[in-house]
């Protein structure tokens, strides 16, 4: 495949250089590929050198966002957005991440509406079994 040469190529560009700034690349190449924790590892990795690759930040967010982690995404995607706002890989990138995060959103609610008529079922069934048991029979002992 031609990604796995490109991915091959650019490992060997990392390796003989291992200050490069290919690492990017590669990163994005692995989230490509669907190689999300060489992504992330290459990401963190490279950033740890150079913090202010914002192409780099948002192939890490776009890594994090695809592995469920939204939070952490959105937190890389904020650091570009404030270090350059007219970046409009980061405008690309939030919009994706609204869009995940609306989707989340709404099946937490589902789910959240899901369990209380869950909830209610199980109380109904409940109320129901106590209605259904026989009265006790009255005690008519006497105790002198």
């Amino acid at each position: 495949m031609a990604d796995d040469t490109r991915i091959t190529d650019l490992e060997r560009l990392l390796a003989a250089e291992p200050a490069s700034i290919a690492f990017a690349q590669l990163g994005e190449e692995y989230r490509r590929a669907g190689q999300l924790d060489a992504a992330l590892r290459i990401c963190r990795d490279g950033l740890s050198r150079y913090p202010s690759h914002h192409s780099a930040r948002i192939t890490l967010a776009r890594v994090l966002l695809a592995k469920g982690l939204p939070e952490e995404a959105r937190a890389e995607l904020d650091i570009v957005a404030r270090e350059a706002p007219d970046n409009v890989a980061v405008r690309t990138a939030l919009a994706g991440w609204h869009r995940v995060a609306d989707a989340a959103n709404a099946a937490d609610h589902d789910q959240r509406i899901l369990n209380e008529l869950e909830w209610w079922l199980g109380a109904i069934h409940a109320d129901r079994a106590l209605r259904s048991r026989p009265a006790p029979l009255p005690n008519h002992s006497a105790t002198p």
